[in-house]
């Protein structure tokens, strides 16, 4: 029997790897993209702020083309849909009409995803959806991935976790209101090993720096991805990394 067409909504980080080697170990689906959405102005990643180079050093690794969502840098919602469904249309005309999500448990955000992709004929795939965060975790670090923290908001966590390896002393120190795999935005990360890659992603550790936004005047933008939106002003630090 054929394997069913799909595309990955990729971000580098943990979830998004966790899940596509799920996918990839169920033998059911075909994954003929990465999906990720970038800062142009900055080449990098949209709010996780790697840079490009190195998300396309893991496409490489793991052998599936990416594809890229171009955004402005400062997008507001009609912008970031416009974009987005003009990509997901290109893939969808490739006969591809599933699509794979990291998501965990924020309903909302699930439904959003939904919602917007019916019309267009996109059936969304949640492979982590109710796992418990622990156990993805203990099995993240059980499969043997490697990964480093790049962002974290300033709301949850302090400077001193960003730039750290995800290990089991960094779960050991998370605060109790933070979710271990952030999936309320706490922290996001870059992971650059795993059974997911024919080989490592090499980098150097760069500064770390800190960056205040103001809150976006469209607050149906915590709905996507690429923007992480708070009730007020909000900060985050920011790791680089450097490939090599």
């Amino acid at each position: 029997m054929s394997k069913i067409k799909t595309y990955m909504n990729w971000s580098g980080g943990k979830d998004s790897s966790l899940c596509l080697h799920k996918i990839l170990t169920e033998d059911k689906y075909q994954v003929n993209y990465l999906l990720t959405s970038i800062n142009k102005a900055h080449d990098r990643v949209s709010m996780h702020g790697v840079r490009t180079e190195l998300l396309r050093k893991q496409a490489d690794s793991i052998g599936i083309q990416l594809k890229l969502i171009e955004l402005p840098e400062s997008p507001d919602m009609d912008e970031y849909e416009k974009e987005m469904e003009k990509k997901v249309n290109e893939i969808s005309s490739e006969g591809i009409n599933h699509t794979i999500f990291g998501d965990i448990f924020l309903e909302d955000l699930k439904k959003y995803r939904e919602n917007k992709l019916s019309p267009l004929g996109i059936k969304g795939i949640f492979p982590l959806w109710k796992i418990s965060t622990k156990e993805l975790m203990n099995e993240f670090l059980d499969l043997g991935f490697k990964a480093i923290i790049v962002c974290v908001n300033g709301k949850f966590l302090d400077k001193s976790f960003c730039g750290r390896i995800i290990d089991q002393s960094f779960v050991n120190d998370l605060p109790d209101n933070v979710d271990v795999c952030g999936e309320n935005g706490e922290y996001h990360s870059f992971v650059f090993d795993g059974p997911i890659f024919k080989t490592p992603i090499p980098f150097e550790k760069g500064e770390i720096v800190y960056r205040e936004y103001a809150k976006p005047k469209d607050t149906k933008n915590d709905h996507y991805n690429s923007v992480c939106v708070e009730e007020k002003d909000y900060g985050f630090y920011f790791c680089d990394l450097i490939p090599v």
